[in-house]
């Protein structure tokens, strides 16, 4: 029996599958919860002389720059995990429901974030691009388990539904001339309310109300962290210059992605069909 065999009524060859509702599923999403709220990927980058952004010139050059690569790195990053989620169901299945396999890619994964902030402070633009690359394939070999539990018809629907949610609060976070560090404040505060609620609802409460509350809440907070996250990478071309632009690009799209993921989770649970 593996770490996602929760509640499940109609196991599978592997010890996974049926209703699990307090398994490994809502573990794992505590646990990207988490990432978010530990990651601070675009704030105090040491380097890099202030640019004042103008809207023309040098500093739109790079502000321009910044910004595509960021979303660039992330498509990519999503395209990697998609691909590690896929795989995931093949010989990697078993190994990572066995044991503590999964508990030793989370920890895998929580080093990877913090590794990742030295990085960027010494803007080491390889080693970061090396472990967001890492980072990505790991999320996906975990998140090919969950999405085991739901039909590929919800999971393509729910996929789409977080894009366009997504792209919305993104452009939303580049255009706005609203300062959103209030509503970053507030969401990172619900971030850590919903992940001490969570945690009680896996060992005690065991509340399928509960839990799809912190589902709904959820969602409104990784939409606002969107518009957040999106305007801290606009901000952070201010401590950009040709040597760092990729730093702080990659940087933006690890926290981006974070967002994206911590999304789709909680949109899959609150819309996700069950096989």
């Amino acid at each position: 029996m593996g770490f996602y065999d929760g509640n499940n009524s109609s196991p599978n060859d592997y010890g996974y599958g049926g209703q699990s509702n307090y398994g490994g599923q809502n573990m794992q999403e505590n646990f990207y919860e988490q990432q978010s709220q530990f990651s601070d990927f675009t704030g105090g980058f040491d380097g890099g002389n202030p640019v004042h952004y103008s809207g023309h010139g040098i500093g739109a050059a790079i502000y321009e720059d910044v910004i595509s690569k960021a979303f660039l790195f992330m498509v990519v990053a999503l395209l990697i995990t998609a691909f590690a989620a896929y795989t995931a169901t093949g010989p990697m299945l078993p190994w990572l429901v066995q044991g503590n396999h999964l508990f030793l890619v989370f920890g895998a994964e929580v080093a990877i974030v913090f590794i990742s902030n030295f990085a960027i402070r010494k803007n080491n633009a390889i080693l970061l691009g090396i472990l967001f690359t890492a980072y990505s394939y790991l999320t996906g070999a975990t998140l090919g388990i969950i999405l085991l539990l739901y039909t590929a018809s919800s999971v393509a629907s729910v996929f789409v539904i977080t894009a366009v949610l997504f792209a919305i609060m993104a452009v939303y976070g580049t255009v706005t001339k609203k300062d959103l560090s209030s509503i970053g404040s507030i969401c990172l505060m619900g971030l850590i309310g919903i992940i001490l609620v969570g945690l009680v609802n896996i060992f005690f409460l065991r509340s399928d109300m509960v839990d799809m509350a912190i589902a709904a809440v959820g969602v409104l907070i990784f939409v606002g962290l969107t518009a957040y996250d999106t305007q801290k990478i606009k901000q952070s071309v201010m401590y950009a210059d040709s040597s760092n632009v990729l730093t702080l690009a990659l940087a933006g799209a690890f926290e981006l992605y974070l967002d994206f993921i911590n999304l789709f989770l909680k949109l899959l649970r609150l819309l996700g069909k069950r096989k």
